[in-house]
C-alpha cells in the first residue's frame, strides 16, 4: 500500500512543489493581487502535462508556452470589446476542439489553451495593466514546466512503469474473467460471462494503447535506453499473453459438460487464476522496482495439468476434442513461458518495433481535421455544440454586464462539463454540482479558519494539489477542492468571500444546465448513432485480421509489426462497439429495442475474435502444413470464402448471405468427414474455421436488427427519459 501511495505522490509532486513556490513568491513579493493568475497558470500547465522523454517534454513545453501566450494575449486584447470578444471566444472554442482530430497530444494542449483563455477572463481586474494577466499565467506555466522537468530527471521511468503496471493489472482481470468459463458448476451463465469478458477485453486494449503510445514516443529516433527496452519487452509479453488467452478452440458449454467429472477442467481454471495472480505480482513488483519472481505454485500447476491431461487422453483416446484441449494447454504453457521469461535478465535491447500513428506536417494535420468536417463525426458535432453554447454564454455575459461578477464561471463550467456524448456529460454535470455545493459549504468556513495570509496560502497549496490528485479519479472531489482553491484565492486578493459563494453556485448550476441542454438538443448523439458504420468497420477489421493470419499460414512467413497492427485494429473496433453498447446501457429507455441485439452482437463478436485469435496463436506452427497438397486445396479456399463473407456481411441480403454461406458449410463438413483428418495435424485449423463458420449465421441475424438501422425515431428522444 505504501508503494502505491508513493507512486501517487510522485505524480503530484510537480503541482505540489510548483504551487508551494508560487505561494512563497506571493508572500515574499506581496503580490496578492496577482495570486490568482499565477496559480491558474500552474494549474493550466498541469492539465497539459504529457509523458515523454526529455527532449519530447522540452518540445511540448515550447509549444505549450507559445499556445498559452497567444491565447492569453488574444483574450486579454478582445476582453470587454463586446461582439468581437464573443466571436473570438467562439472561434477559439471551435478551432481548439477540432484540433483534437489530430491526436490525443494535440487535443490535450488545445484544451489547455482554451482553458487559459478562460482563466485570463476570470483573473481580469480593470485597474491592472493589460500585460499582467498573461505574464503571470505564463510565469505559472513556466514554473510548473521547470518543476516537472526536474521531477522527470529524478524519476524518468515512472510514468511508463505505471502504464505497464496497469496493463498487467488489466490483463490479470481479463484472465480471471476467462477462468470462469471453466467452472463446471456454472455452465448456464455463458452469456453474462461473454459480456464480462468483452468489457474486460476493452479495458485491456485501452491500457495497451496507452502503453504503446508511451513506448512510441520514448523509442523515437532509435532512442532505446535499457529500461525502455525492458518495458518494451514487458509490453510485448503482455500482448502475447493476451493473444493466447483470447484464443477460443471450442464451445465452452460443451467442454464444461464433457469435463465436468474430470479434475482437468478444475486444473485449467486454477492455472488461469494463478496466471492472473502472477500478472498482478508483476504489476506490484514493477511499482516496487523489483524483478519478477514467479511463485513455485505456478510451476507445480503446469506439471499437474500435464499429468492430468495424459491420464485423460488415455481414458478418452477416441475423443475428437483431445486435439483442442491439447491446443488450449499449449496456449496455457505458452503463457507460463512468457511469465517465466520476464523473470530472466535481458541480454540485449528489445528489437521489435512499436507502431503508433504520428501525424506530422501542416498539410497532413489539415487533411486529418478536414476529414472530420461532417455531422457524422462525433468530434465535429461536439465542436459545433460547444461553440454554439460558448456563443450564447458570452453573449449573455456581455449583454447583462456580468463580467464584474465573474460571469465567465458559467463558461468555464460548460467547457469542463460538456463532453462529446450524453452519458459522459450527464455523469460529469452531477459530479460538478455535488462538488461545487460541498465546496461552497466548506468554503464558507474559510474566514473562520484562515485569518492570516500564510494560512490562506496553505489552503491554496493543499486544495490545488488535491484537485490534481483527484482530477482523473473522482471528478466530484476534484471540483470540491478547486472550489476551495478559488474561494481561498478570492480571499487572498481581498474580495468578499461570502459575496462569491452564491454566484459561484449559481454559475455552476447555469453552466451545467446549458451543458445538459446542449448534449440533449443540439445535434444529439442518438440521432447519429448509425451502428451500420460501426459494425461495417468491425466486420472488415475482423476480415483483415483473419486474412493476414491465413496469408501467414499459406506462405509460412509474415511481418510481426503488420500482424500486431491488424490485430489491434480488430480489437480497437471491438472496443468501440463495447463503448457504444455501454453508453446505450446507461440510457436504456432510449435504446430498449436495440439494446438486447447490441449485447448479442457484442457476445458473438467476442467469440469470433477468440476463434480468429486461436488461429493467430497457431501461425508459428504452420510451416509443416504448407507442404501438404490436400490441406492447401481444402483449407485456404474455405478460409478465403469466409473472409469474403465477413467483409461483405453488412451489405448482404438474406438470400445473398445464404448463397455464400452454404458452400462454405458444405465444404467444411466434407473436410471434417475425412477419416484421416481427425488424428492429423490439420484438425485444429480446420476446426477453427468450422467454429468461425458456425458463428456466421447468428452474427448475420444480429446485424440487420442493430446495424442496418439508424436510430432516429422521435419516440426515443431524450425528453422521454
Amino acid at each position: 500500500m505504501l508503494i502505491k501511495l508513493n507512486s501517487k505522490i510522485i505524480s503530484v509532486l510537480p503541482i505540489a512543489i510548483a504551487v508551494n513556490i508560487a505561494c512563497v513568491l506571493i508572500w515574499l513579493l506581496n503580490i496578492t493581487d496577482q495570486s490568482m493568475p499565477l496559480i491558474l497558470g500552474v494549474i493550466a500547465a498541469s492539465l497539459v502535462d504529457l509523458d515523454h522523454r526529455l527532449s519530447g517534454r522540452l518540445k511540448n513545453i515550447f509549444y505549450t508556452v507559445i499556445a498559452f501566450s497567444i491565447s492569453s494575449l488574444v483574450t486579454q486584447y478582445f476582453l470587454n470589446q463586446g461582439i468581437w470578444f464573443v466571436l473570438t471566444m467562439t472561434a477559439m472554442t471551435f478551432l481548439f476542439t477540432m484540433i483534437g482530430a489530430v491526436g490525443q497530444r494535440y487535443s490535450t494542449i488545445a484544451f489547455g489553451t482554451l482553458v487559459v483563455s478562460l482563466y485570463t477572463t476570470l483573473a481580469y481586474l480593470p485597474d491592472t495593466p493589460w500585460y499582467i494577466n498573461p505574464l503571470m499565467i505564463l510565469s505559472g506555466t513556466l514554473l510548473y514546466s521547470f518543476i516537472t522537468v526536474t521531477v522527470h530527471l529524478c524519476f524518468p521511468n515512472r510514468p511508463l512503469q505505471e502504464k505497464i503496471s496497469r496493463a498487467f493489472v488489466a490483463l490479470a482481470d481479463y484472465l480471471d474473467a476467462k477462468s470462469v468459463f471453466f467452472d463446471p458448476d456454472d455452465v448456464e451463465q455463458l452469456s453474462q460471462k461473454q459480456l464480462t469478458l468483452a468489457m474486460k477485453n476493452s479495458q485491456v486494449i485501452n491500457v495497451f494503447n496507452e502503453c504503446r503510445t508511451a513506448l512510441f514516443y520514448r523509442m523515437q529516433d532509435n532512442n532505446r535506453y535499457s529500461y525502455t527496452s525492458k518495458m518494451c519487452r514487458y509490453y510485448m509479453s503482455a500482448q502475447d499473453i493476451h493473444e493466447k488467452a483470447n484464443s477460443s478452440h471450442f464451445d465452452y458449454k460443451t467442454l464444461a459438460t464433457q469435463l465436468k467429472n474430470s479434475d482437468l477442467i478444475f486444473r485449467i481454471q486454477r492455472l488461469l487464476e494463478l496466471q492472473a495472480q502472477a500478472c498482478r505480482d508483476i504489476a506490484q513488483q514493477l511499482q516496487k522496482n523489483q524483478d519478477f519472481q514467479p511463485h513455485f505454485r505456478l510451476e507445480r500447476a503446469i506439471s499437474g495439468i500435464s499429468q492430468s491431461f495424459e491420464l485423460y487422453s488415455q481414458q478418452h483416446n477416441a475423443s475428437p476434442e483431445l486435439v483442442h484441449i491439447k491446443t488450449l494447454l499449449d496456449n496455457l504453457r505458452n503463457i507460463h513461458c512468457q511469465l517465466q521469461s520476464l523473470s530472466q535478465p535481458i541480454h540485449e535491447p528489445e528489437q521489435r518495433t512499436i507502431y503508433s500513428e504520428n501525424i506530422t506536417g501542416l498539410s497532413k494535420i489539415l487533411q486529418r481535421i478536414g476529414q472530420h468536417f461532417t455531422f457524422q463525426s462525433p468530434l465535429f458535432r461536439h465542436a459545433m455544440r460547444l461553440s454554439l453554447v460558448v456563443l450564447i454564454c458570452c453573449s449573455l455575459v456581455e449583454y447583462f454586464h456580468l463580467q464584474t461578477d465573474r460571469g465567465y464561471w458559467i463558461l468555464l463550467t460548460i467547457i469542463f462539463v460538456c463532453q462529446p456524448n450524453y452519458s459522459a456529460t450527464k455523469l460529469r454535470l452531477k459530479q460538478r454540482i455535488i462538488g461545487t455545493i460541498l465546496g461552497v459549504i466548506v468554503g464558507s468556513l474559510l474566514p473562520y479558519m484562515t485569518s492570516t495570509l500564510e494560512a490562506k496560502l496553505a489552503v491554496v497549496v493543499m486544495a490545488s494539489t488535491l484537485f490534481y490528485f483527484f482530477r482523473s479519479n473522482n471528478y466530484s472531489y476534484s471540483t470540491f477542492f478547486i472550489t476551495i482553491q478559488v474561494l481561498a484565492s478570492f480571499d487572498i486578493m481581498g474580495f468578499d468571500i461570502y459575496a462569491a459563494l452564491l454566484p459561484r453556485l449559481i454559475d455552476t448550476l447555469i453552466g451545467t444546465a446549458l451543458a445538459w441542454f446542449a448534449v440533449s438538443y443540439l445535434w444529439s448523439d442518438w440521432k447519429y448513432l448509425q451502428l451500420n458504420n460501426v459494425i461495417s468497420q468491425l466486420m472488415k477489421s475482423n476480415a483483415n485480421y483473419l486474412l493476414y493470419i491465413i496469408s501467414h499460414l499459406q506462405f509460412g512467413k509474415g511481418d510481426d509489426l503488420k500482424y500486431r497492427i491488424v490485430r489491434r485494429h480488430a480489437h480497437d473496433n471491438a472496443t468501440v462497439l463495447s463503448t457504444i453498447i455501454s453508453n446505450m446501457n446507461n440510457e436504456p429507455k432510449k435504446y430498449t429495442q436495440h439494446l438486447q441485439q447490441g449485447f448479442e452482437l457484442l457476445k458473438l463478436n467476442t467469440a469470433l475474435l477468440g476463434y480468429i485469435s486461436a488461429l493467430g496463436a497457431y501461425r508459428e506452427q504452420m510451416q509443416k502444413l504448407t507442404q501438404d497438397v490436400y490441406f492447401l486445396s481444402e483449407f485456404y479456399p474455405i478460409a478465403k470464402k469466409i473472409i469474403e463473407l465477413l467483409d461483405k456481411m453488412t451489405t448482404l441480403s438474406a438470400v445473398q448471405f445464404d448463397d455464400l454461406f452454404q458452400p462454405i458449410n458444405i465444404s467444411i463438413k466434407n473436410s471434417l468427414e475425412q477419416n484421416d483428418l481427425l488424428s492429423s495435424v490439420f484438425n485444429m485449423p480446420m476446426q477453427q474455421l468450422n467454429l468461425i463458420a458456425q458463428l456466421l449465421p447468428p452474427l448475420y441475424a444480429a446485424i440487420p436488427q442493430t446495424a442496418t438501422q439508424t436510430i432516429q425515431d422521435n419516440k426515443h428522444e431524450i425528453t422521454s427519459t
